[in-house]
């Protein structure tokens, strides 16, 4: 290892500390229903990943270890949904998309159990999970510039003040989502709250990894399912905002 990736690699640790001082999640004690426990007690070792060692920086994934269908068609693009919830939309989109693999990261059980079994009902090979917190498995488990998309649809507001510093889209996210881009792959983020949105923009505006086609707020994207929390937040007549970025093509 050459003394600037030391460096990087210093510098990546770093940040993943940083991100992980103030978790953007609480493990809620949620009741899971029966169909959710069996679920995940059945398709658990099919569909999830072994968690990441935050003390071990080589144990990261390999896409066609992950996929092995990706042995025969290497160029899918491979998607990340970070806090997917209780998974409807990942399920429709990856059904839809059935050429692109998808890594659905969710921590809370329930959720998890719920797409395992729209992952069968629907028969999706396209779809793992990661059981895990998202800064570990974006710094430490995918593949620098293998990854075409990250979704962020609707993360957690903590909307008192005093809990803003758990929202995860905070200064050091952009660093920690760009490495991790194709030339040309896209940060999609979504929220209702017009706060955590200004906070949003104000972030990654100031980061200047990523470039915004838009200049601010992006148009609605047609292609993405609406969420259980939209639904939600429309009927309290909140605005919906979106942000796009994408990874500059250096071809």
């Amino acid at each position: 290892m050459s003394i600037n990736d030391t460096e990087e690699s210093g510098r990546s640790e770093e940040l993943i500390r940083s991100l992980r001082e103030n978790r953007s999640y609480v493990i809620r004690t949620t009741r899971m229903s029966p169909h959710q426990k069996n679920s995940l007690k059945r398709l658990r070792d099919r569909f999830c990943l072994p968690p990441i060692d935050p003390g071990s920086p080589g144990s990261g994934y390999n896409w066609e270890t992950v996929f092995p269908h990706r042995a025969a068609d290497p160029l899918r693009p491979v998607i990340l949904d970070i806090g997917f919830g209780m998974g409807g939309e990942l399920a429709e989109l990856a059904s839809e998309r059935r050429d692109a693999d998808f890594l659905g990261i969710e921590v809370h059980a329930p959720g998890v159990g719920k797409l395992l079994s729209e992952i069968e009902r629907l028969e999706l090979e396209n779809v793992r999970i990661a059981q895990q917190d998202a800064v570990v498995v974006c710094g430490q488990g995918v593949p620098p510039g293998s990854v075409a998309g990250v979704h962020l649809f609707f993360p957690d507001p903590w909307p008192k003040k005093r809990h803003h510093k758990r929202r995860l889209v905070r200064p050091g996210f952009p660093e920690l989502v760009a490495p991790l881009l194709a030339p040309g792959g896209y940060l999609y983020m979504v929220t209702d709250w017009q706060d955590y949105a200004e906070q949003m923009l104000g972030v990654m505006e100031e980061s200047a990894v990523l470039s915004n086609p838009h200049g601010g707020f992006a148009p609605p994207q047609p292609w993405r399912p609406q969420t259980a929390f939209e639904r939600k937040g429309l009927a309290k007549g909140h605005r919906i905002y979106e942000l796009l970025y994408r990874c500059q093509d250096s071809s």
